[in-house]
């Protein structure tokens, strides 16, 4: 069984890797802006927790979206590992800890999505606070999963600089998507710096998110389509 898993060719990794890329990108675009992001009435705690009780079914299914996202961002920081290990051991196991990590904090961070579930129940215990307090909870939890996962991007972050260094030296991936990675992870780092420095970050929200989510998807969404598509051209280990 160890042979089989250590004679996995660099081929299927890349495969695995472009289909793990692939589910992040749908699970997580799904989850956050199509389910989090329109049901979250800014500044109106009233409203937010009437949106997500009318569509109680949507957010238990972005909450589920999530929990796929994180099993397959361990599947593809393994997979990331395998094919960049020949390029540099440490550097790449460090990367692959860095996504970990970030999966992790993000894991935990989705704790704060359940929380709103149980808030809004309407089981007998909760009958001892008023409607507002409730509300103002759903609120409270929704900004702590937010703030948690701003923490695990600053590991996500650091993670893309290195993968980006190492797909720039590896020879056998396009040196421009390591370069399209690192600019990535800078948009990340600044993005996250911002929002704990600025306390009205929200006035330049929209700037920072298109410093973020431009670079990002450029980046991480032509590495996935390079590794669906051109990742079968990548030499085994004996061969580079």
């Amino acid at each position: 069984m160890a042979d089989q898993i250590v004679n996995i060719s660099s081929k299927k990794i890349a495969r695995v890797a472009g289909i793990g890329y692939l589910v992040i990108f749908i699970t997580g675009i799904f989850s956050n802006f199509f389910v989090v992001e329109s049901l979250i009435v800014s500044g109106d705690a009233a409203q937010t927790a009437h949106n997500i009780m009318d569509n109680d079914f949507l957010f238990r299914i972005g909450i589920l979206s999530f929990f796929i996202m994180v099993v397959f961002d361990v599947v593809l920081a393994w997979a990331l590992y395998v094919l960049l290990k020949p390029v540099n051991k440490n550097l790449s196991l460090l990367s692959g800890w860095l996504r970990l990590v970030n999966s992790t904090i993000f894991g935990i961070a989705l704790y704060n999505l359940l929380s709103v579930l149980q808030i809004l129940s309407g089981a007998e215990y909760l009958k001892v606070f008023v409607t507002d307090q409730l509300q103002a909870q759903v609120m409270l939890s929704l900004n702590t999963f937010n703030s948690t996962w701003l923490i695990g991007l600053v590991f996500f972050g650091f993670h893309l600089f290195v993968l980006g260094y190492l797909i720039f030296k590896s020879g056998y991936i396009p040196r421009i998507l390591g370069i399209l990675l690192v600019i990535a992870s800078i948009g990340y780092l600044i993005d996250s710096v911002a929002n704990f420095l600025l306390s009205n970050y929200t006035d330049y929200k929209n700037l920072f998110l298109m410093i973020v989510v431009v670079p990002g998807i450029i980046g991480e969404l032509s590495l996935t389509f390079w590794l669906l598509l051109k990742g079968a051209k990548i030499p085994e280990i004996g061969e580079r």
